[in-house]
């Protein structure tokens, strides 16, 4: 089977005989059909499925909305189709809503969004491809400054890059450099917000990965760059390929904080294996 796509149009085809067409507008699946002849074979379920992909309709990180005109009340299988995706009936339509699922770097996000102002110095210390940094850019605001740092020069590539695509390379730039040493681009008591994502570079040697001799004293010069009422947040892995060294040096540390200085949260995800991601936040209290 083969599904065509032109502008708004779908065709599927079974050996190269059109056998199902469908027509999306605007998020609005204003057509949708299956030949007679190879209905209740799964087809349908085919058609839809790759509109919803092609669509981000299956992203776990982009919000969809897709709608589409009820079915005739004789026609159960039109009716099942839609029960089967997750469409409603609502308002006298099917409609059908996906939210990001809440990932730990989506709860991070979540969390930094309603702590941090615009205005500041934000730092992502482990840049990767840049995501992180340009979440940040959104934060500063067009008096913010945002810094991205990775000690791998195709992560400095693909962050400027992105920066760039989107517009942000008047905010934030990306710079070759290991975390450790982030103080050279943020000194003592300058930066609102410190961000690191642990582990390796998204697509790139799984071999090469953080590591607890070089996390703890990054950790530490995250929290001497950053501001009273700032906030450092990291997302800690553990697995098969890195272990939970790590994981378990960067907790020991952050509980070993002074109460009088930093308030720390460590946000668990109780159903979730014990090597998902863990996001951390410590904030730096006002004296």
């Amino acid at each position: 089977m083969q599904v065509l796509h032109s502008g708004e149009e779908y065709t599927l085809l079974k050996e190269r005989i059109p056998i199902g067409q469908a027509v999306l507008r605007e998020g609005y699946l204003a057509s949708f059909m299956i030949d007679p002849a190879w209905r209740r074979r799964g087809y349908g379920s085919y058609l839809l499925k790759e509109i919803l992909r092609s669509n981000d309709g299956f992203s776990p990180v982009v919000a969809t909305t897709f709608c589409a005109p009820l079915p005739q009340k004789d026609n159960p299988a039109a009716w099942a189709l839609a029960k089967k995706f997750g469409f409603l009936a609502r308002n006298g339509i099917l409609c059908r809503q996906r939210v990001p699922d809440l990932t730990a770097v989506e709860l991070t996000h979540r969390f930094l969004a309603q702590r941090v102002a615009p205005g500041g110095l934000y730092l992502d210390a482990t840049c990767g491809n840049g995501h992180d940094t340009l979440f940040l850019c959104g934060l500063a605001g067009e008096n913010g400054r945002v810094i991205g740092l990775d000690i791998q020069p195709d992560a400095v590539r693909n962050t400027n890059a992105l920066l760039a695509a989107h517009g942000m390379a008047g905010t934030g730039q990306a710079y070759c450099c290991d975390h450790r040493e982030l103080l050279r681009y943020a000194p003592p008591g300058s930066a609102d917000c410190v961000i690191f994502n642990f582990g390796w570079l998204p697509g790139a040697d799984h071999a090469i990965h953080s590591t607890a001799a070089s996390t703890l004293p990054a950790l530490q010069a995250g929290l001497q760059a950053l501001r009273p009422g700032g906030v450092l947040a990291a997302v800690l892995y553990s697995g098969k390929v890195i272990g939970t060294d790590e994981k378990e040096a960067a907790l020991a540390y952050f509980r070993a904080l002074p109460l009088k200085e930093y308030t720390v949260l460590i946000c668990e995800f109780g159903n979730w294996a014990d090597t998902a991601p863990l996001p951390c936040f410590v904030i730096r209290k006002i004296q």
